[in-house]
Order: C-alpha cells, then sequence, then structure tokens
C-alpha cells in the first residue's frame, strides 16, 4: 500500500535538524522523494542518506542559490509536487533593542527566503495533476499574538502570514492546481528552542504521546504531522489558511 504522498518530490528547507528534519522523515517514509536543503550541508546530507533523498547546500537568502536548486531540480525530476519552506533563526530581542541589521536579517531568511521559494518554484509545481501541488510555509503563533521580545522574528512571521494567502489566490485564479498554506508552531522542543531556553548542549527533551497539558512543548513530529496532511492530497479543499498547531496556546484567554 503506497504512503500518504506516494511518488511526490519534496523539497524542504532547513532539513538538516529540528522541524525541518521531521519533515523530511516523515514525508520519505509517507513514499516522497525529498531534497533535504540547508547551509550545514554535512548535516543536510545525513538526513539525506538516512531517508533515501538528496541533500544540496542552499542558503535560502540567496536568490542565485534557489534558482541553482530548482534548475537541477527540473534537470533530476522534471518538476516539483512539495515545497515546504521551513528555514528561520530567532534573535530574542524587543523593538528597542533591535539593531536595523538583526531585523533584516530575520526578513531575509523568512520573508525574502519563502518569497524566492515561492516565486521560483511555481513554475515547476503548475499541473502535476493528482490533488495539485502544496506549498506550506512555516508561520508561528507569534504571528497571532504579541510577543514583546522577538520582534524581528513576529515581524518576519506576521509577513509570511499575509504572504501565505496571496500566494494561494494568485495561484488558484491562474487555475495552477498549487495550493499554499502556513502552519503556526507554537514551543516545539527543537535543538533551536533548547539552545534559546538556556540548555544549549543538553539531550533534547523525549515529549510523552497522548495528550499534553497546558504550556508544555510539542514534538517536532506534531508540526510534521500536520504539514504531511497540507502535502497530502487530502487536503485538496484547503487552500490559503495557516493551522495553529499549538496546543491550544492561541485558543487561550491571557490576563
Amino acid at each position: 500500500m503506497g504512503g500518504r504522498v506516494e511518488g511526490k518530490i519534496a523539497l524542504v528547507t532547513g532539513g538538516a535538524m529540528g522541524l525541518g528534519k521531521a519533515d523530511c522523515e516523515l514525508l520519505a517514509a509517507e513514499g516522497a522523494r525529498v531534497i533535504v536543503t540547508d547551509r550545514e550541508v554535512e548535516q543536510a546530507h545525513k538526513v539525506a542518506d538516512a531517508v533515501g533523498g538528496d541533500a544540496m547546500a542552499l542558503d535560502v537568502t540567496s536568490e542565485s542559490q534557489w534558482k541553482e536548486v530548482y534548475k537541477a531540480i527540473e534537470e533530476r525530476h522534471g518538476g516539483l509536487d512539495i515545497l515546504v519552506n521551513n528555514a528561520g533563526n530567532v534573535i530574542f530581542e524587543n523593538v528597542e533593542e533591535c539593531s536595523a541589521d538583526n531585523f533584516r536579517l530575520h526578513l531575509d531568511i523568512h520573508v525574502m527566503g519563502t518569497f524566492f521559494g515561492c516565486k521560483y518554484g511555481i513554475p515547476l509545481m503548475k499541473g502535476r495533476g493528482g490533488g495539485g501541488a502544496s506549498i506550506i510555509n512555516m508561520a508561528s503563533t507569534a504571528a497571532l499574538m504579541g510577543y514583546g521580545n522577538i520582534v524581528a522574528y513576529t515581524a518576519a512571521k506576521g509577513g509570511i502570514r499575509a504572504m501565505t494567502r496571496s500566494i494561494a489566490m494568485h495561484c488558484q485564479d491562474q487555475g495552477y492546481g498549487i495550493r499554499c498554506n502556513a502552519i503556526a508552531p507554537g514551543g516545539i522542543e527543537t535543538p533551536m528552542v533548547r539552545d534559546i531556553s538556556g540548555r544549549a548542549g543538553e539531550e533534547l527533551m523525549e515529549i510523552p504521546d497522548g495528550p499534553l497539558p497546558a504550556d508544555s512543548l510539542g514534538a517536532p513530529r506534531d508540526v510534521a504531522n500536520a504539514m504531511l496532511y497540507l502535502a497530502s492530497d487530502d487536503s485538496r479543499f484547503i487552500n490559503g489558511i495557516v493551522i495553529p498547531v499549538d496546543n491550544g496556546l492561541d485558543a487561550r484567554p491571557h490576563h
């Protein structure tokens, strides 16, 4: 029996670790051929080798590197079915602390990186058949709520949230057969979250199965499961939305 994305070609940015690695593993387990991209090329190759995919160097802020990656995908695979714009960073600074350089860095990685991925990926994703091609952008609950200590990250994720809706409507209006949605994770136990929470170098926590209490961290697989649904033909009628994967964080009243 085939998987939920059997035979599809998928590209994941920031696929060497954390959420991106979990995305690559699940997509491959469900039948996709995965292209793992990251600036950490050696680690990307390890992930690709483990899932039977390909690895390519990609700095998502580089327009020329995006073009090179897509040229290689077109030559090797003839097109692309799934694009997961996952690569990201975060620096904890409020609006008074944040430098212009750090603000631009967040916009370059998140907003420009997602823009390049979509702009140059769309020509490879048109008319792929089945339930269509799927773009999944990584937003954040920071785009839905107010966090005073991450002004640049919040602005960048808010840009992704808004851009996702515009791209979805453009592709639909043009009849491309490409859906574009976003995921807004809450706190997920990843190397990035571990490091910024003062636990750098420690082993990642094991997140138990089953329902989790309020304010607990989620596991990368929680986000990957939502990504898989959006990537699969099961979500053919889902377009232009942002799905919070946050254990109810956005829904809970805060006083």
